[in-house]
């Protein structure tokens, strides 16, 4: 392995990474509980616009810039513009630590459910009452310590492997699976009985529910679920060939993201409804609401579905954690030259001590567990770990990211990039559009919610 870099085989291993990328938990797990608290069928159409006009040309952006440095987050800042541009490159690579850390943890609570529920009787043990089941779980460290180091190596052992034989060859058996879990389930979701209320509810959008509040979701989660503002696309975008088309490829990792997203939903209001649960049910509807409804399904089917569903959230977070662990990686590789194997070990050790505070913030600790005091509660240590670096974080780096395009590097040279496996883009309406998004759409957009944001998360200013 070496410091050599490697490559994808083609389009395909790429679009198997970036839409592994992608898809994670911000689709199967927040996704459907943004939808259902946020009024349903009209907050999924709102979501695939946003994807579509400030999403995908900001992933374009992120690929090109990685293509054409052919380096790390912080190398392709700093080549393709200078050193201070460097640190937004290196600031996307510690919000990538950071979110791993916590994510890590929550990849564990997924992972562990898997296992209690198809081997440890978690829907005899929680039965009646799965939301003090959820937060006696949480808090149990050692458990969890066991679950989220389990995880992180199956993270480690796939990124060691490099690009090819490594995050390539994993993403393309993972998500296949994940669509072939995802599809099964969601057709026996169907056939219970009420599901075509959970239906309606999810598809026939009801406008005179929209409000700012609405919108300002829907950007965020379009934002947040696409990978975007930290540095993984560039990672993945400096693996690929002259020869592939960008829009191509970007344009099939965005419809995987919208697609997963899109059926996570489709299966999990008819799921809620059959059963006469709340679609409201906020972070809790996947561990606390599900686990109500596969109980209710008696003890095989309910463990079959169940544990099926589990899998697939772990499916759908290891794609993740294997690029959030590469971002740091390609950089310790490409800048200090250091070998593939020894970082990779290196790196899962310290995010996985990073993450203990996290691990420790869900009632096992009460300092972590009641950190800081903002938005009128009490918020965890992973909470505001989460909040920085993935609500505030990601959103801060797509917005440099538009500026450093705009400014710096310049969208006469981004099309230029994105023509190279693309002859005829130069010359096509989607210039345009990308174009005008980037210098004008996403930067007003995205500098809006960062303030937004910040506003109303740590200045308790309420402004919906």
């Amino acid at each position: 392995m070496g410091n050599k870099r490697g490559r994808f085989s083609g389009r395909l291993g790429f679009v198997a990474a970036a839409a592994g990328s992608a898809v994670g938990l911000g689709n199967i797990w927040r996704f459907p509980y943004e939808t259902g608290e946020n009024g349903g069928a009209a907050f999924l159409l709102i979501y695939l616009i946003c994807t579509i006009i400030i999403g995908l040309p900001v992933m374009l952006g992120e690929i090109a810039v990685g293509r054409k440095s052919q380096m790390d987050a912080y190398g392709s800042y700093r080549n393709l513009g200078n050193k201070n541009w460097g640190m937004v490159g290196a600031f996307g690579i510690i919000c990538g630590i950071m979110i791993l850390s916590f994510y890590n943890v929550v990849a564990g609570w997924a992972f562990g459910y898997f296992i209690q529920i198809v081997f440890d009787g978690l829907l005899v043990e929680g039965k009646g009452n799965y939301g003090n089941y959820f937060n006696s779980y949480v808090a149990d460290f050692w458990d969890n310590l066991i679950f989220s180091f389990v995880f992180m190596v199956l993270t480690a052992f796939i990124v060691i492997r490099g690009i090819k034989a490594g995050i390539e060859m994993a993403s393309k058996v993972l998500m296949p699976l994940l669509f072939v879990i995802l599809i099964t389930l969601i057709v026996y979701a169907l056939t219970l009985d009420n599901a075509m209320e959970g239906v309606k509810f999810y598809l026939l959008p009801d406008f005179s529910a929209v409000n700012a509040s609405t919108i300002y979701s829907a950007l965020g989660q379009a934002f947040f679920s696409l990978s975007l503002g930290m540095g993984a696309l560039i990672t993945y975008g400096s693996y690929l060939k002259k020869k592939e088309n960008l829009f191509k490829a970007a344009a099939v990792v965005t419809l995987a993201d919208v697609s997963v997203a899109f059926l996570a939903g489709l299966l999990i209001f008819p799921l809620v409804f059959s059963q006469g649960q709340e679609p409201t049910a906020g972070p809790g509807l996947v561990f606390v609401a599900l686990p109500t409804i596969f109980e209710q399904m008696g003890p095989l089917m309910g463990r079959i579905v169940g544990g099926s569903f589990f899998l697939l959230l772990c499916f759908a977070a290891l794609t993740s954690t294997i690029s959030l662990l590469e971002v740091p990686v390609a950089y310790l590789v490409d800048e200090r030259k250091l070998k593939r194997k020894k970082v990779v070990f290196g790196l899962a050790a310290l995010v996985f001590v990073i993450g203990l505070p996290s691990m420790l913030s869900a009632g096992a600790v009460d300092f972590f567990t009641n950190f800081m005091h903002y938005e009128g509660k009490n918020k965890s240590f992973l909470d505001v770990i989460s909040d920085l670096f993935s609500e505030v974080g990601l959103v801060f780096g797509g917005f440099m990211l538009t500026l450093f395009i705009t400014f710096k590097w310049k969208t006469k040279k981004m099309t230029k990039e994105l023509s190279e496996g693309n002859p005829g883009y130069a010359k096509s309406i989607l210039k345009s559009l990308v174009n005008f998004s980037i210098t004008v759409l996403s930067p007003i957009i995205l500098g809006v919610i960062f303030v937004i944001t910040v506003l109303q998360k740590f200045f308790g200013v309420s402004l919906f």
